[in-house]
Order: C-alpha cells, then sequence, then structure tokens
C-alpha cells in the first residue's frame, strides 16, 4: 500500500495532488480509508451510514477521469458528509423517529460539487437528535464518543464529522452550523472547522427531515471540516458559488486574506460575555495565544467602543427562538410570537450586521472561545430540545447549561465567518479550540489567519489515541 493511503494523518491536499500525479489511485485511498473505518469506529459510532460499494465505483470514475486529463482539485479525497445532507438512496434523517424511513433521490447542492471535485463519497455522519444539541445521540443510530476520551462528548450537531477527522479515518468532512454545530465539535475533537458567510454555501438539499425545501432566509450555514486549515480553504472554494436560479447571473469573487504575515493582523480578543461564562484553562489558553500573537508584531486589543453589544445580541437570539416557538405552536401559551415579532427580528438582526461590518473596519479578527468548556462528559438525557435542566461544572461551580450558547451565536447571529482551530490542551490532555470570527464574506481572512497560526506556533491537530 501506497504511504499516503496508509498514513491516517495525510491532507486532502497531500492526496488530491498524490491522486492527480499518478503516485496513489483514488481506489487504494478508499480501500485505505474504508479499511480505518473498519477498524477503528465501532466505539466511536461516527459513521452511521456506509455507502463503500458505491464508494469504489467513484473512486473507479475518479482515476479514469484523472488518467484522461482531468485536473479535479479534490481528486481521490476519501470523505464522509454530515447525515443531514442528501445523497440519493441514502437516509436522511436528523436522527429523528419521524423520518427514519426518509430516502432522498437526489444529492445535495454541496455533495454534487464535492462530487464533481473528484471527492469519493463514503458515506454520512452521525449527528445530534434534531441537529439540536451538543453531544450526539438519537434514536435512530445511536451514541457518537470523542475519540480523545470516549465517556465525552464529540460536540455537536456535527458530532460524527468531528469524531471521524480526529480518529484519522478521512482527511475532510462536510458539516453545517448556526449556533456551533461545525466549531463546538472542532473544538472538542481538537480538528479544523469553518462556519462559512451564510449564502455562501448551497443548503439545497439539506432537510428539513423527510423532504422538503428550507424557504426563505438561511437558517444554517454549511461549511468544511479537515485536519488542516489549508484543507478548509480547498473545500471551501469547491463547495461555494451560486446554485440554481441565482447561477444564471450571480458569481462568486471571495476578498482575499486580509494580511499574509501575523504581523499585519489588528486582533480582538474576546473570553467575557455577559450571559455566558468560560473554563479558565480555554482563558488561559486564549491568554497564551494573544501573547505569541504580539510577540509576532499583531495589534492586540482586549476593549472597543465599536464591538456590539453582546447582550443585545443574545437577547436577539432568544427572541427569534421565543418567536419561532410560540408562533408555530398552536399549544404555545400566549403571548404567541406574531409576523410582526419576526420581522422586528430580521431588522435587528441586520442592525447588527452593520454594527459588525464597522467593527471591522478596525480590526480584522476576532479570537473568542467556541464554547465554555472543553469537551464535557456525556449527559444520559436524550432530549432532542436540550439544556434547561443541565448544569455544567466549570472552575468547580456548577453553571446552567443552555446560556453557553450565546459563545457560537456570536458570530452565528449576524451570518459571519468563523474558523474553530486547536491551540492548546487541558491539563487532563483534552482539546482546546478557538474561534476565530471576520469580516461578513472574508472567510479566507479567517481561515488564513489559523493556518498561519498553526505554522507559527504548532497548533496543529492531532489524532486521537483511539485512532492510532
Amino acid at each position: 500500500m501506497h504511504e499516503l493511503a496508509a498514513s491516517p494523518t495525510a491532507s486532502a491536499t497531500a492526496l488530491a495532488q498524490a491522486v492527480r500525479a499518478g503516485s496513489v489511485s483514488a481506489l487504494e485511498l478508499t480501500d485505505a480509508a474504508i479499511a480505518r473505518i473498519e477498524a477503528l469506529d465501532g466505539p466511536i459510532n461516527a459513521v452511521v451510514v456506509r455507502d463503500f460499494d458505491r464508494a469504489r465505483g467513484q473512486a473507479r470514475q475518479v482515476d479514469l477521469a484523472v488518467a484522461l486529463g482531468a485536473d479535479l482539485p479534490l481528486a481521490g479525497v476519501p470523505m464522509t458528509v454530515k447525515e443531514c445532507f442528501n445523497i440519493a438512496g441514502l437516509p436522511t434523517t436528523f436522527g429523528l423517529e419521524i423520518a427514519r424511513d426518509y430516502r432522498p433521490t437526489e444529492d445535495a447542492a454541496a455533495v454534487r460539487r464535492l462530487k464533481a471535485a473528484g471527492a469519493v463519497i463514503l458515506g454520512k455522519t452521525n449527528v445530534a437528535a434534531g441537529l439540536a444539541d451538543y453531544q450526539v445521540d438519537n434514536p435512530i443510530y445511536g451514541r457518537t464518543r470523542n475519540p480523545h476520551d470516549l465517556a465525552r462528548s464529540c460536540g455537536g450537531s456535527s458530532g460524527g464529522s468531528a469524531a471521524a477527522l480526529a480518529a484519522g479515518m478521512v482527511p475532510l468532512e462536510l458539516g453545517g452550523d448556526a449556533g456551533g454545530s461545525i466549531r463546538i465539535p472542532a473544538s472538542f475533537c481538537g480538528v479544523h472547522g469553518h462556519l462559512s458567510s451564510f449564502p455562501l454555501i448551497s443548503l439545497e438539499g439539506h432537510g428539513p427531515p423527510g423532504g422538503g425545501v428550507i424557504v426563505g432566509r438561511a437558517w444554517a450555514a454549511a461549511g468544511p471540516m479537515a485536519r488542516t486549515a489549508a484543507d478548509l480553504e480547498l473545500a471551501l472554494k469547491v463547495l461555494s458559488g451560486p446554485e440554481g436560479r441565482d447561477a444564471a447571473a450571480y458569481r462568486l469573487d471571495l476578498p482575499p486574506p486580509r494580511h499574509a504575515t501575523l504581523s499585519g493582523y489588528r486582533v480582538f480578543v474576546l473570553t467575557g460575555h455577559p450571559t455566558a461564562t468560560v473554563d479558565d484553562e480555554i482563558v488561559g489558553a486564549i491568554d497564551t495565544l494573544a501573547a505569541e500573537l504580539e510577540k509576532a508584531g499583531a495589534s492586540v486589543s482586549r476593549e472597543s467602543p465599536l464591538l456590539p453589544s453582546l447582550a443585545d445580541s443574545h437577547a436577539l437570539v432568544e427572541k427569534f427562538a421565543w418567536t419561532y416557538r410560540t408562533g408555530m405552536n398552536p399549544d404555545a401559551p400566549e403571548p404567541k410570537g406574531t409576523v410582526k415579532d419576526y420581522y422586528d427580528c430580521l431588522i435587528a438582526q441586520e442592525m447588527l450586521r452593520r454594527r459588525w461590518d464597522d467593527f471591522f473596519k478596525a480590526f480584522d479578527v476576532v479570537i473568542a472561545p467556541c464554547y465554555a468548556t472543553p469537551a464535557f462528559p456525556q449527559f444520559a438525557d436524550h432530549d432532542p430540545w436540550p439544556g434547561l435542566n443541565r448544569t455544567l461544572r466549570i472552575d468547580g461551580a456548577d453553571v446552567a447549561f443552555a446560556p453557553q450558547t450565546a459563545w457560537p451565536l456570536i458570530a452565528g447571529m449576524p451570518h459571519l465567518p468563523a474558523t474553530a482551530a486547536p491551540i492548546g490542551r487541558t491539563r487532563d490532555g483534552l482539546p482546546i479550540g478557538a474561534q476565530f470570527i471576520g469580516p461578513f464574506l472574508e472567510d479566507l481572512t479567517t481561515i488564513a489567519f489559523a493556518g498561519q497560526i498553526a505554522t507559527a506556533f504548532g497548533l496543529t491537530a492531532e489524532i486521537a489515541a483511539a485512532g492510532r
């Protein structure tokens, strides 16, 4: 077997280059990845929908295309996708019993783009029930465990995606995020993940469970997950761009990264929130990173009158949730959300986005926690709308679980791009991640910043012990 095929740490970039050069075949890479999944996934339970026979057929087609001269950016890269993205003939359930038997007949737009670029889709990874939890457990596929510590959460809702990466099963994943569903799993599992600016990647073929289309403004964003920032960039460029009727007129031209070196960045460090808390070890890791950035010549600030109100931003999150849940539920108690309430939320959201536009005239990137804690011990409950009765142990005290959604929603509510990356380890050896939040549509800036940090300070993803 070729050494790249046998390596659980090889990047998607390196694998695609090797296939295009003819030094390894897509089929070899596919067989090796399948073997790793079969050997490692038992106790982890990440790749819950397997499509290995069709994947081998895809790999043979890629090898033929490359032999005929095709220059495919993801040539032969074996990967999996989050369960909520449609793949023709495979279940899309969101982990919910009501959708157990649903089988779409077409691939999601993002899946079509990946296949067209030469990626080989091995199957689907597990999700939180209803995509609504920060751990992965559902009645369809069961529980997914963190490869770094099987007793702990792998994060959610794209937890199976992060676990597959951290265990070395695949080098690339397709996830989705709004309230942390990419960034929290990436942080918990010690890999990279990117929440894209919300209109960048089509959500055609991404839910709702059981079929149907998303109407109106997107409620989530797709994004790549990988073990390197370079692979995030590679996949983002494949996935991004208009689809359907938009493609008749619109073209995508992403701005380049704002700076080529760390010394050019104007960095804002954010480790306090009025409605959420954060573990001291995460704050310590971010403080250490900030000090290293200053040594590298970056400008680092912790206060600015331009920073939008985090309290107002999270209050808007809660108003959106109340308006939706009570307005859509005939049995909800009064008062119920109205169309006017929802419209008021949209106006407030747009004003928040404009305040962030002003902020990013003075700064290039925000460093913040992805979540309040590193990977927490698994909760026993299986509630698809969890959090009201849970607590987290943070710095020796029990704190409410639900308010900690404030951290990922700093970027999610204004639809900003945010790249999650590993920045250290806890005293117990668990990964610590941070999110790098950037200006709207300047996704390449946050990804480049993550890559420059990894290169400068050696803060890279590591294969978990369960995958060695």
